[in-house]
């Protein structure tokens, strides 16, 4: 659990050990994975434009033209075959995780394909998210059972931790899907947090899931040198954001079950909830917000609208890039002041930060959408035959709309 081992090796000059075998399998499985989805999307774009599978603009896309929605299948492909061309059998328990996790992305990856081509039903694309989820938690006894201390809870019975997970399955897969609404959001904020998990599975010898953790990496950032190509673009779809939501999910509940194990060394994360929470910040916020805000109107929290940051901040002039990499950043930066600040802060507090820091997340989106609504006014009043210089609207506008 010694994150300073490596530095330690440095300084001792023994430079043989510091690449472990395993290690370099780990980096090779991101750069094939990566080689593998450059290679692909080209094929699955020729493919997609040829049998016209394709989406189409609607009043919640960014785009203007008609664009492949299949990169889930190359980040699918990539992924795997990068994942297998090693033997993984340092620890049998990993493997066995391992192997019921391929049941469940198989079974996710055939529901993306239909839901891409033909349009599944919301509530059979749930039960099946469950069916995949249930595979490890029933299965392969994969389940958070410790809340880490947080308001006093430390071990929960089975009733408590089995629909907890499922839960946290079902939670991170759509929320991943729901902040994949412009280029380069979800590919870009899975890559960051796949590599966190990644390089902590490697410092802790738990290479299976590290090199999943990497190869799933990998493609995705050969996906997103097509997403955000103006000549070559698709879209991960939801082949993609299902696949990497489940695996984002495993990788967060194993994160969380080997913490638990090193409770007492003091090297351990003993705030190992709080790390997932800040590493998937982005999407966590943003399901978050856009669930309250449309209860507080009185619609359905599952009924699309284009209120979500990604939309806010393309509103606000922002592109498609720089919308993406705010958002990243978000992530970067608080991973980062997190892991820099947190010291002997308990979990609990920890998360009354969080709240304290989603509060101020409302309050910045609240700000923004009413800079929306004066510019459109100004906008408005000034292409109007009668315009009059004092009828434009003050930054004060108090029109209600989050």
């Amino acid at each position: 659990m010694d994150l300073k081992l490596p530095l330690q090796i440095l300084s001792e000059g023994n430079f043989s050990n510091i690449i472990h075998h395993d290690v370099y399998q780990c980096l090779l499985s991101f750069l094939i994975a990566c080689f593998l989805s450059i290679i692909s999307i080209p094929i699955i774009i020729n493919l997609s434009n040829l049998l016209h599978l394709t989406a189409k603009p609607g009043f919640r896309s960014s785009h203007e033209t008609e664009t492949p929605t299949l990169g889930g299948i190359a980040i699918f492909a990539a992924t795997l075959i990068a994942y297998f061309l090693w033997p993984h059998s340092e620890n049998i328990l990993d493997s066995n995780l391992i192997s019921l996790a391929m049941t469940g992305v198989i079974i996710l990856f055939f529901l993306g394909i239909k839901d891409d081509i033909l349009a599944v039903d919301p509530t059979k694309k749930l039960i099946i998210q469950i069916f995949a989820s249930l595979i490890l938690v029933a299965m392969g006894n994969f389940k958070v059972d410790n809340f880490y201390g947080i308001f006093g809870i430390h071990a929960v019975a089975d009733y408590v931790s089995i629909p907890l997970t499922v839960f946290i399955f079902i939670a991170i897969i759509n929320a991943i899907n729901l902040i994949d609404g412009i280029d380069g959001l979800a590919g870009g904020i899975s890559l960051i947090a796949g590599l966190g998990f990644g390089i902590w599975f490697i410092l802790n010898d738990h290479f299976s899931f590290g090199c999943l953790a990497f190869a799933m990496s990998g493609s995705l950032l050969g996906f997103l040198r097509f997403n955000f190509s103006k000549t070559s673009k698709i879209f991960m779809g939801d082949t993609g954001s299902l696949i990497v939501g489940y695996l984002l999910s495993i990788f967060s509940v194993e994160f969380l079950s080997l913490n638990v194990g090193y409770l007492h060394d003091p090297n351990a994360y003993f705030n190992a909830p709080i790390i997932v929470m800040v590493l998937l910040i982005v999407p966590i916020f943003d399901t978050l917000r856009v669930f309250i805000v449309r209860i507080f109107k009185g619609g359905s929290p599952f009924v699309a609208d284009r209120n979500h940051m990604h939309h806010i901040l393309l509103d606000n002039g922002l592109n498609h890039f720089w919308a993406s990499f705010s958002l990243w950043m978000v992530t970067i930066t608080n991973t980062a002041l997190f892991f820099a600040f947190h010291g002997d802060i308990t979990n609990t507090a920890s998360l009354y930060i969080y709240i304290a820091m989603f509060g101020a997340y409302m309050l910045f989106a609240h700000i923004l959408k009413r800079r929306i609504v004066t510019v459109k006014a100004r906008k408005k009043l000034v292409n109007s035959p009668s315009f009059k210089k004092e009828d434009v609207p003050s930054s004060g506008n108090t029109m209600r709309d989050f």
